[in-house]
């Protein structure tokens, strides 16, 4: 899955040239996110200050200056979303091609072997393009954010607790460690339903793709309710533990999103901050909370991979059990 990508001279330029140029781009979306983040803190000063000692003047100089960041924001995130897209079809271009060669040398069938080919190569480049973004951006995102938050700490006296150095990057990583537990706990088992579906569904595809060339001998009523009926049971399993896995997320995530206003509210009535510093502070936390709680949002996305990886490494197995030189 990577060597065939990565240690692959043909697309060499792609993987490591192409892949360079998104990690600047995205390190250009970060900073222009940092930028915002300290828009945020002078227009809500403004605001605050207003009607007594704030300008229209100061206002529309406010509203240019997100202007500009927006417009170069824009443009980059399309650009980097567009490139991502490309680079993962040439990645499911090096999966594909580099099995197939091995794959036409094995005389024994192999189960699933097309699925492996086409479906899973596909779901698996996409699937990197989605979450390997997300992984890059929550990564520079720390690194520019975790400085800000823990500045803004200072201006932050926690309730019951006084004032506590990088009190706010505490309590996010708190969350977040908590949350990733909890979530780990909770869907244990969906990687394993989630391959175990694979497996049903492709032994329906199987039957009906044979009674498309002899419907005498396959497609049979009993059969296709058989299997069906094992596809239908492995659903009901499956929804099962997502709905109880929902249930956590959506408590998890709405608890979130009051964390801040707990936070900082005691804070603000206080006049320890003012409003500006109140929100470029919330707004730093939600960065760093959602840079740190990635796989949290994604656990659902990364039960597909794993079930993916592991179909593909059996499918790899298998052409290695077949191919002694397999490399």
């Amino acid at each position: 899955m990577l060597r065939c990508f990565f240690l692959n001279r043909e697309w060499r330029i792609w993987a490591y040239g192409v892949g360079a140029l998104l990690i600047g781009l995205l390190w250009m979306q970060v900073s222009l996110t940092v930028m915002l983040n300290e828009w945020y803190r002078e227009f809500y000063d403004l605001l605050q200050k207003a009607p007594d000692n704030a300008t229209i003047e100061e206002f529309w100089v406010l509203i240019i200056q997100f202007s500009k960041i927006a417009g170069f924001y824009v443009p980059i995130g399309v650009l980097t979303s567009y490139i991502t897209r490309v680079y993962s079809l040439c990645w499911r271009q090096a999966m594909t091609f580099y099995y197939i060669p091995w794959w036409q040398k094995v005389d024994d069938e192999i189960e699933g072997a097309s699925q492996r080919i086409q479906e899973d190569t596909y779901r698996f480049a996409r699937i990197v393009e989605g979450l390997g973004l997300q992984v890059a951006r929550a990564i520079m995102t720390l690194i520019a954010f975790l400085p800000i938050l823990w500045q803004l700490s200072t201006n932050i006296v926690l309730p019951y607790f006084g004032e506590i150095t990088g009190s706010l990057v505490g309590v996010t990583l708190i969350l977040t460690i908590g949350g990733l537990a909890v979530s780990w706990f909770v869907g244990i088992k969906l990687p394993g339903l989630e391959y175990n579906n694979q497996k049903v569904e492709a032994a329906f595809r199987k039957e009906l793709v044979y009674g498309e060339d002899d419907k005498l001998n396959y497609v049979q009523n009993e059969t296709l309710i058989q299997l069906f009926t094992g596809i239908r049971l492995n659903y009901h399993r499956l929804f099962l533990h997502y709905a109880y896995f929902d249930l956590w997320v959506t408590v998890y995530n709405q608890f979130v999103i009051i964390v801040p206003l707990l936070l900082m509210g005691p804070s603000i009535i206080a006049g320890i901050a003012t409003l500006g510093v109140a929100l470029q502070a919330s707004n730093a936390f939600d960065k760093v909370h959602g840079a740190f709680s990635l796989f949290i949002d994604n656990w659902t996305t990364i039960t597909e991979l794993r079930s993916i990886v592991k179909r593909l490494q059996e499918f790899e197995c298998n052409l290695r059990k077949f191919n002694p030189s397999w490399t």
